[in-house]
């Protein structure tokens, strides 16, 4: 029987309706789908493999919604760094110093659940303010103690699922000096924010005072990337370097200082605000960044818009409605400084 997303698949639909009547689903048109899409891998694969990969793939993304679900509302920061910093050194106390800071400023952390750099950021903010995402390898990796038995804990199979935990869960993201994995976690973010895959956030390379960890690494993609014409200028508005603890949570606070977030609705960019802006700064901003707007487009104040009915909690917050051109994301990076300058 060919299974189809559509309805049409007679008893199978009937079948499927009357499951999800039975367990009380939320959202059953997009349950549906995943039960089908299930069927039709259980028609289309016979490599046990690739439905098991399916399988621990839909578990592991569900428990994650599961385990943040409930503090969706409170901003979190991912922090990398490398597992192999100890206790003795510089840079590790600086990582405990940003837990706790973040902390106090209202935030909670998100880290990899290892030791070194993920160590000293749950140190600093505390079991009730971490959340950890570990990973299952060859050999035994334990969380840190602080996570070690904390709800926040979760443990993956998969790199892939892991790191969209890390990304779709924060508000922020933060790294410190580290090895391949804390390179790889860097490379892929500035990717989707680059690329819009992942809205806008504060991206924040920290190194101690005298340190070159990140003026090296910027200095190559500069000369080795932006110079043959791999990168552009405005690729490089994506992340801050900072050399104190006190300047990466103050860039985190700045950049949710006006702008609350964003989605698209409609074809249109809309940019929800803390607060409202003038006539005259609306007027400033369309003039300064007319160049990432869509040919004839506008940008414009505006209350909460139809498309946004699923959000009700954050109704009331006034909108920047814009016809973004949907490329020039590093100019948005800009655009969204830009607002938060008033």
């Amino acid at each position: 029987m060919n299974l189809h997303f559509a309805m049409g698949n007679g008893a199978v639909d009937e079948s499927i309706d009357e499951l999800m009547k039975t367990v009380q689903v939320h959202h059953p048109e997009i349950i549906r789908e995943m039960i089908i899409a299930a069927l039709k891998a259980g028609q289309e694969e016979d490599s046990r493999a690739d439905l098991k990969l399916m399988n621990s793939t839909l578990k592991e993304m569900r428990f994650t919604s599961k385990v943040f679900g409930p503090y969706r509302n409170i901003k979190k920061v991912t922090v990398f760094g490398s597992a192999r910093t100890a206790p003795n050194e510089a840079v590790y106390r600086m990582a405990q110093l940003f837990g706790r800071k973040l902390a106090e400023a209202g935030y909670m952390v998100i880290t990899g659940a290892g030791g070194g750099i993920m160590r000293a950021v749950n140190e600093g903010a505390g079991p009730d303010n971490s959340f950890g995402v570990n990973i299952r390898l060859p050999f035994e990796q334990r969380p840190n103690p602080t996570l070690e038995g904390n709800p926040r804990l979760i443990t993956y199979k998969y790199f892939f699922n892991r790191k969209v935990a890390f990304l779709k869960e924060t508000s922020a993201v933060a790294l410190f000096p580290g090895g391949f994995g804390t390179l790889d976690e860097a490379m892929e973010t500035l990717t989707l924010i680059q690329t819009g895959k992942r809205n806008p956030m504060p991206l924040v390379l920290i190194d101690e005072p005298d340190g070159t960890y990140w003026s090296r690494w910027q200095k190559f993609f500069e000369e080795e990337l932006l110079a043959p014409g791999y990168l552009s200028d405005s690729d490089f508005y994506f992340f801050e370097r900072v050399n104190s603890v006190d300047d990466a949570v103050e860039c985190i606070n700045r950049f949710y200082r006006r702008y609350h977030s964003q989605r698209y609705a409609d074809r249109k960019l809309v940019i929800r605000l803390v607060s409202e802006l003038s006539p005259e700064a609306v007027g400033e901003l369309k003039e300064r960044f007319s160049d990432i707007l869509t040919p004839g487009g506008d940008i414009t104040m505006s209350c909460c818009l139809p498309e946004e009915a699923d959000e009700d909690m954050i109704a009331d917050l006034p909108r920047l409605i814009l016809d973004f051109n949907r490329k020039d994301f590093g100019r948005l990076r800009k655009f969204i400084d830009a607002i938060n300058s008033y």
